[in-house]
């Protein structure tokens, strides 16, 4: 579900579930696990918290906290570095009454079982596709140390989607150097004799990991050196896979869950986590939502009209701007017609009017909800939060295309299609291609616009399209929805 159409109120409290959620007691945490494994957290991890030095080491206080877990830093007595997911206890006597339309999904996001098939599956995709594989890291996940309630991974240092600063400015980790523990880096700078670099075994401390910021120089005004528009790129490269190619979608990526690192040759890495929430495409229904996004930016209005029929909506137009985000200009006009007529009454006739129109265009979107594949609920998640992501760093990538061009490309490359139509579809993805000329010729002026500050990027014009089309509609979008 799109939080943006939820009450103010109800956006900012979903929101903070994102980051910043409050953290569960040390007490609860040993809990957890003791239920889980049978064993304290020292027995499990081989950590100790005493000081013991043939111990590993573990910090009380989590590094990060979300609504649904909190995760903690452990160094495992053989040197590796851990990230333990905990769930918090009341999570399952919440789910009981939860948004009960979503109720089976989130079984499964707090089943860190299935979390842990869902990155190893995600991490086989990425490692057999040669367009991302350099692109693109899942962290491993340790089994042995992980159960329903409790998922360990790798620990990875990298800098959060939202520092734009971090990723943007210069270099100053040393040449043929990467991020700290990417691709052969070193965590931590040889021969460091700096307290920063070492591991605490204080027990008394609650802060044992080394901060290991190094590579931002002597004044930590360094960064990664990396293009916002390579980072872009890339997201929205794997998340077109997922969505037209594999069938296996993530549909949480706001900016907490991508992490940006530095490869040793200079190359931005994005690294993603929280692999709770997946959906599963079928065949049939990735290729017919292929072909809608490519009916979508040729304008052809009769396959739109036939795709979403099969899905129970009746209103092609506003269904189609829900879904690329931007006022659709292609079908027969008559939703924008309309509401340029309420423009003329006056403002208390107008948004009575736009109110029954809104109740009336909801009904024609999901207008025989037998028909309504649960799916597009959490595509159209992942759309507006990547949407959103791009927007937040600036608009680099023209999001659109790039997403179009998966679709076009996934009817081309999609094992289960027969030849002849992969043929077919080979020729129409060349004209595709060419269509999409037109979309460059936007972008290329958003970005001259901005240049000369004249405007917003490309993600803010559109919204700015959308804000005022739901206006009319008597639906308040915020801008901030899925920047937290």
């Amino acid at each position: 579900m799109q939080s943006a159409i939820l009450p103010p109120e109800f956006q900012k409290m979903f929101s903070r579930m994102f980051d910043d959620a409050p953290q569960n007691d040390w007490k609860d945490v040993e809990k957890v696990i003791r239920e889980d494994f049978g064993k304290s957290p020292e027995e499990v991890f081989g950590v100790s918290f005493t000081g013991d030095p043939t111990k590993g080491v573990m910090e009380r206080k989590a590094r990060a906290s979300a609504s649904v877990a909190q995760v903690h830093w452990a160094r495992l007595a053989d040197g590796r570095e851990v990230a333990v997911k905990v769930q918090k206890r009341e999570i399952a006597q919440q789910i009981q009454w939860d948004l009960w339309a979503f109720n089976e999904r989130l079984f499964l996001e707090t089943d860190f079982e299935n979390e842990a098939d869902n990155s190893e599956h995600m991490a086989r995709l990425v490692a057999g596709e040669s367009r991302l594989r350099n692109r693109v890291y899942i962290p491993k996940v340790y089994r042995e140390l992980s159960s329903k309630r409790v998922m360990t991974a790798e620990w990875i240092e990298g800098v959060r989607l939202w520092d734009k600063d971090a990723i943007t400015r210069s270099w100053r980790g040393g040449w043929h150097q990467g991020s700290p523990g990417c691709h052969g880096t070193p965590m931590d700078p040889p021969q460091s004799d700096s307290t920063s670099t070492k591991v605490s075994r204080n027990p008394n401390a609650t802060q044992l990991k080394p901060e290991r910021d190094h590579w931002r120089g002597w004044n930590g005004r360094g960064g990664l050196g990396l293009s916002l528009k390579e980072v872009m790129t890339t997201m929205i490269d794997l998340f077109s896979a997922q969505m037209f190619l594999w069938g296996i979608l993530h549909c949480d990526p706001h900016p907490g869950n991508i992490f940006v690192r530095r490869k040793p040759s200079g190359q931005p890495e994005l690294v993603l986590i929280d692999h709770g929430l997946y959906i599963h495409m079928d065949t049939d229904f990735r290729h017919q939502y292929a072909r809608f996004w490519k009916s979508l930016l040729t304008f052809d209005n009769a396959a739109i009209r036939d795709i979403v029929k099969q899905w129970g909506v009746t209103n092609p137009d506003i269904f189609a701007s829900v879904t690329l985000m931007r006022p659709y200009q292609g079908g027969d006009l008559s939703t924008q017609q309309h509401f340029e007529g309420l423009s003329k009454k006056d403002r208390a006739q107008r948004h009575y009017e736009a109110q029954q129109a809104a109740r009336k265009g909801i009904r024609q979107i999901l207008g025989d909800e037998s028909k309504w594949p649960k799916e597009l609920i959490f595509i159209g998640r992942n759309l507006r939060i990547v949407q959103a992501n791009n927007q937040f760093l600036g608009s680099p990538v023209n999001r659109i295309k790039i997403t179009g061009t998966w679709a076009s490309r996934a009817l081309v490359e999609s094992p289960d299609l027969p030849l002849n139509e992969k043929i077919q579809n080979y020729a129409r993805h060349i004209l595709f291609r060419l269509v999409l000329f037109t979309s460059d010729i936007y972008f290329y002026f958003t970005k001259i616009r901005q240049f000369l500050r004249l405007g917003g990027g490309m993600e803010d014009s559109l919204e700015a399209q959308m804000q005022s089309m739901a206006k009319d509609m008597g639906v308040d979008l915020q801008q901030n929805v899925f920047e937290g």
